[in-house]
């Protein structure tokens, strides 16, 4: 975690601006591989941010997966202000023998898409379900099941632990509600939040 964050400050020296934090490995099953008793924490950058609809280059990348996810912004008063559709893009190469070097890689991560955002959105209450179509067929569909202030209690524990904090107007995204989907170049997804609305991206070489 010292290295991902000495990381992240040599993004922010070097002109990015930091949005906020995501949840990694939040499933039971890859924290008993790993031998961890909870999840991880990474961080978001505005130069990663993908508009919705975009169309991403995957030159480079060596297993493009997308995790869909619920991002939570965080108010003044360091509750929840809003909630909306996110897409993660990441890619999956990585050995699964040793946390470190995957913590200190920022978990995977390559890019986000953020939805349009709901402020009095209730994720709980709406029982937020999504369903993922690539070139027209579903591939997935998911279920969030943790109340998102549960995340951000965690996020903010988990960050001043490490000599961090979460600050008022960041984001969170947290953790995938269905398992990583594989992409490659000339997919497209299509991705229904329910009432949080819609989001599409696509991929080329």
């Amino acid at each position: 975690m010292q290295t991902l964050l000495a990381r992240r400050a040599d993004d922010l020296a070097g002109g990015a601006a930091g949005i906020g934090w995501k949840i990694g490995f939040d499933t039971p099953a890859i924290q008993q591989h790993f031998g961890l008793s909870d999840a991880v924490v990474g961080y978001l950058t505005d130069t990663r941010v993908v508009e919705p609809g975009a169309t991403v280059s995957l030159a480079g990348w060596v297993a493009p997966a997308v995790e869909v996810e619920l991002a939570v912004r965080v108010g003044d008063d360091g509750e929840i202000a809003g909630l909306g559709p996110a897409l993660e893009l990441v890619d999956l190469d990585i050995s699964f023998d040793d946390i470190e070097p995957v913590l200190a890689g920022n978990i995977c991560h390559r890019a986000v898409v953020f939805g349009a955002e709901v402020p009095d959105a209730d994720a709980m209450a709406m029982a937020m379900a999504t369903t993922v179509t690539k070139d027209g067929a579903p591939v997935a569909e998911g279920k969030l099941t943790k109340d998102p202030a549960v995340t951000v209690a965690f996020v903010r524990s988990y960050l001043s632990a490490h000599g961090s904090a979460l600050e008022p107007g960041q984001r969170i995204i947290c953790g995938s509600v269905v398992p990583p989907v594989p992409v490659a170049p000339g997919d497209a997804l299509d991705v229904s939040f329910g009432p949080l609305g819609t989001l599409r991206v696509a991929f080329t070489t």
